[in-house]
């Protein structure tokens, strides 16, 4: 028997395992992948996701994947132009974008080396449950065999259309609709900041990846996905023309190096944390709109935030204890995203109010502020703290 069974060996799984193997626990992981596959991803780490990387000792092994350090930014709206870096986190000033094929088996890999038994190819197929209901294992199928595990506690890490979280009747509890359509696509074209152009019914980033190559993304209303799906190219070309001219007219001298892929379905929504014997992590219990880029940074602050909550609760006091870390994580899980989500949702619907303008062309006249705003895109600092008394004089 296992103290717990992690499913999901990606941004919040491994962590979850490995910080809770480090703490003495027997943990099993198992993932539904073969080790070191790619998934649809915006990968920007940010710098609060960077620093837990330095806490867990496994940022150089993402330094030495050869993923650029990304320590500018340049953000663009209307005729307003912020270049700048944020004031980082624990030191940390710089933030990454590595590759899902290189950072996914760093997480697996290292929870391995914690301890945790990872079993790669595994489907879950059902729960295993004691007479009142409590969670207290799985069924699940390897190349066509099935087996059955058991543990204290059920983590669900296996994404937004989660199988644990439907097992376990995990119901939602917040939803917004879906609010845009991205496309991405990978261009032979080196670079060392992170780019932000933005317009009405329209967004565009560019992104510092591994092979010396920038990853592309263009935004699209959600109502406009059927026409964008039947053009895809033209559309995602015409947006990155329009929205970022500047970008464009580079791109227009490099190749791109990898197919384009895209996806209208960017669910917005909180799930139930927890329940008896199970907990969610990561896009299993919180999903929003990646705009903003912020999945791998709060799937790494859920997965601390978790482990901080049951490490102690499972040595000692039984169930009536874990029940109450778990209902105490599902509470700060809540505040701890409430932040992120209203500020993906903001900049999902695509729309520029003059307020905002009137406030952006305070904030790029002085470097201070400047950082700041970038802070608070990072989800370093909260959007109140762009409200000093230096940006409500010049307002």
């Amino acid at each position: 028997m296992f103290d717990v069974i992690v499913v999901g060996a990606r941004c919040a799984g491994s962590p979850t395992a490995m910080l809770l193997a480090r703490a003495g626990y027997r943990v099993l992981l198992l993932d539904r992948s073969e080790h070191g596959t790619d998934t649809l991803s915006t990968h920007v780490i940010h710098q609060p996701g960077v620093a837990a990387l330095g806490r867990w000792g496994l940022l150089d092994r993402i330094r030495a994947t050869g993923c650029p350090p990304i320590d500018k930014v340049l953000y663009q709206v209307a005729d307003i132009r912020l270049e700048g870096c944020s004031g980082g986190v624990d030191g940390h000033h710089a933030a990454y974008a590595p590759r899902r094929y290189l950072l996914d088996p760093v997480l697996a890999d290292a929870a391995a080396e914690a301890g945790v038994e990872y079993r790669s190819r595994c489907t879950v197929t059902g729960l295993l449950r004691d007479e009142n209901g409590r969670v207290q294992g799985v069924r699940a199928r390897h190349e066509g065999r099935e087996f059955t595990e058991r543990a204290r506690l059920l983590i669900g890490a296996d994404g937004m259309r989660s199988t644990v979280a439907s097992l376990c009747g995990a119901p939602i509890v917040q939803e917004t609709p879906r609010l845009t359509c991205a496309y991405y696509s990978y261009w032979d074209h080196e670079s060392s900041r992170l780019e932000l152009h933005e317009r009405p019914g329209g967004w565009v980033a560019a992104v510092p990846t591994n092979d010396r190559t920038t990853l592309v993304l263009a935004y699209f209303p959600q109502s406009s996905f059927e026409d964008v799906r039947a053009d895809a190219e033209r559309s995602y070309l015409e947006q990155i023309r329009v929205t970022a001219p500047g970008l464009y007219e580079v791109l227009r001298g490099k190749s791109r190096t990898e197919r384009l892929r895209g996806t209208g379905h960017q669910r917005n929504f909180f799930r139930q944390a927890t329940g008896p014997g199970w907990a969610l992590v990561g896009d299993a219990g919180h999903h929003k709109d990646s705009i903003t880029a912020r999945g791998i940074t709060d799937a790494f602050l859920q997965a601390e935030c978790l482990t901080g909550h049951v490490e102690d609760a499972l040595g000692e006091g039984g169930q009536p204890r874990l029940d109450e870390a778990l209902a105490a994580y599902s509470g700060d899980r809540d505040n701890l995203m409430s932040e992120s989500y209203s500020a993906a949702l903001s900049a999902a619907r695509l729309e520029i109010h003059p307020k905002r303008l009137s406030l952006l062309r305070a904030v790029q006249s002085d470097p201070g502020l400047t950082s700041t705003y970038f802070d608070i895109f990072a989800g370093i600092r909260p959007a109140t703290a762009l409200y000093t008394p230096q940006l409500l004089a010049r307002l």
